[in-house]
């Protein structure tokens, strides 16, 4: 905690900075730390006078005197402040120079390598670093804050929790994701263990359910869970909290890196909630802790006057609530996504269970998401490519049976026995006869039966296998030898007619062509 001196103290500090003291001599002789004498001479440099409302002005104020070419007592005091203990540094001739590569953003370490190349710099990279130091705060830079309109924007961060106890007895801290609304500072705390992207999105919509609508913007930090890449213009965002964001219809806006004043409300949330409610407590589990968290953001946090606002929370919130977006009418489904190599087989691994994916994706990354209803298979385009029901682990979407069919071998032979009676009672009953021969061994032969209604009528064929049933040939091979055999007989006995009333003469043509040349 900062030391608060009295106001005699604080005068008797400027008075002797007036005198030409350094702070150094000051804080020894008034036994104080040089930070804290520091801090009072840099209020007085903005403000000199220091008194009570009661105090009268001093007589020297009305009518200064000062000797020409003194520094004044004001000037003392800058000069005093700007002081600094000990010799001199060595940086000071060229401080124009490490001034100007300041302004240009380059390093205290460029600086010091530059000097030692252009200058022949003899000191030390710490005391460059030192005087780097002290003209950034003689120039720093400006932080514009940023106010947002009612609806317009959520900031959301991560910090450390309250240490959780388990029934071990052993002490685990874990994270506490807080939403705070910029423009009412009405925030909502849920305290997990990771920062998964699931965790993530179940907090944001726990967060917009306890807030009764959705805000315009997301602002957060650059979290794992949310931003695969960090870029200003281009950030490369999770595909899941981006269909999240659009179930919920806000916008996700990351800030820039390593700067913690893009979302200043939820920085200093954080910190607030860390000091007011978590300091030096401990939870028997993570469920107490969101309890209590419930009930401190009720009781606490919304009652609280704010101190940039100057408005009860709960009741700038009120005006708030009647800006942000409608709640969807249900909730954002709960699914799991990733990324898959498609096996040789045009299989994919999901959950323990196995999906077909189509072939030319074979050896190709795709990216899967399920849940406990079904599996979406897409393309790296975000296009979807196949679409299964959820499977029990160690399932398969699409076999084959053990006759290269679909099903069990009972089903398998029930099937084509029955394509084959379809053809007629022949190739039925030979069918049924090469099955009673043969067993399973003799599906491969009505499968092949079967295929001869390609190049054979249906009659050819039952004419062969009744030929076949008479010989108790039970081999297609028999099958396809009677069908030659026939193809051969109809070939031989196939006659040409010599004559007929539609066959003329060829002298007739002779004198039609001459007819048609004269």
């Amino acid at each position: 905690m900062a030391n608060i001196l009295k106001v005699h103290e604080q005068n008797t500090i400027q008075q002797l900075a007036a005198l030409g003291w350094s702070r150094r001599r000051i804080a020894r002789e008034l036994k104080l730390d040089r930070k804290t004498v520091r801090r009072y001479l840099s209020a007085a440099a903005k403000s000199p006078t220091i008194s009570t409302p009661s105090s009268p002005e001093p007589a020297e104020s009305k009518s200064p005197i000062s000797t020409p070419g003194e520094p004044t007592g004001a000037e003392l005091v800058t000069r005093a402040l700007e002081a600094e203990a000990g010799r001199p540094s060595l940086c000071d001739p060229h401080r124009a120079r490490i001034a100007a590569k300041l302004d240009a953003g380059l390093s205290a370490q460029r600086i010091y390598q530059d000097l030692v190349a252009e200058v022949d710099f003899s000191g030390s990279y710490q005391s460059v670093k030192r005087f780097v130091r002290r003209l950034r705060r003689q120039q720093p830079d400006r932080v514009w804050r940023i106010e947002v309109q009612p609806g317009e924007e959520a900031q959301v961060d991560f910090g450390t929790g309250a240490p959780v106890v388990d029934a071990d007895g052993r002490h685990r801290r874990p994270w506490v994701l807080r939403v705070v609304l910029s423009y009412s500072r009405k925030a909502y705390s849920e305290a997990v263990f990771h920062q998964t992207t699931e965790n993530l999105i179940r907090c944001l919509e726990n967060a917009f359910l306890a807030f009764g609508g959705v805000p315009k913007v997301l602002n957060l930090d650059n979290l794992r869970a949310a931003v695969q890449k960090a870029d200003w213009c281009d950030p490369e965002l999770n595909p899941k909290l981006m269909s999240f964001c659009r179930h919920y219809g806000c916008a996700l806006v990351p800030c820039l890196p390593r700067t913690p004043e893009h979302k200043g409300k939820t920085e200093r949330g954080i910190g607030y909630l860390k000091g007011n409610a978590l300091r030096g407590r401990t939870f028997k589990g993570l469920s107490a802790e969101n309890e209590f968290l419930r009930h401190w953001e009720k009781t606490v946090a919304d009652v609280r006057i704010h101190g940039t606002t100057r408005q009860q929370v709960a009741a700038l919130f009120v005006q708030e609530q009647k800006s942000l977006l409608p709640l969807p009418p249900g909730l954002f489904p709960c699914f799991q996504e990733g990324q898959r190599t498609v096996h040789r087989d045009s299989y994919v691994e999901v959950d323990k269970a196995y999906y077909t994916v189509p072939p030319e994706y074979i050896g190709q990354v795709v990216w899967v998401r399920w849940d406990s209803r079904e599996v979406r298979i897409f393309n790296q385009r975000w296009e979807q490519i196949k679409l299964h029901a959820h499977l029990p682990p160690g399932q398969f979407d699409k076999v084959l049976g053990l006759g290269g069919g679909h099903g069990p071998l009972e089903r398998q032979l029930d099937y084509w026995l029955k394509r084959a009676q379809e053809l007629g009672a022949p190739c039925g009953q030979w069918s049924q006869g090469v099955l009673q021969h043969k067993g399973p061994l003799g599906l491969r032969s009505i499968m092949g039966l079967i295929g001869l209604t390609d190049h054979h009528s249906f009659k050819t064929l039952n004419d062969a296998c009744a030929s076949a049933l008479s010989r108790g040939a039970w081999r297609l091979r028999d099958v396809r030898a009677l069908l030659e055999q026939r193809q051969r007989e109809v070939q031989t006995h196939l006659s040409f007619a010599q004559s007929h009333p539609l066959i003329r003469n060829l002298a007739e043509y002779g004198l039609f062509i001459q007819n048609k040349i004269q």
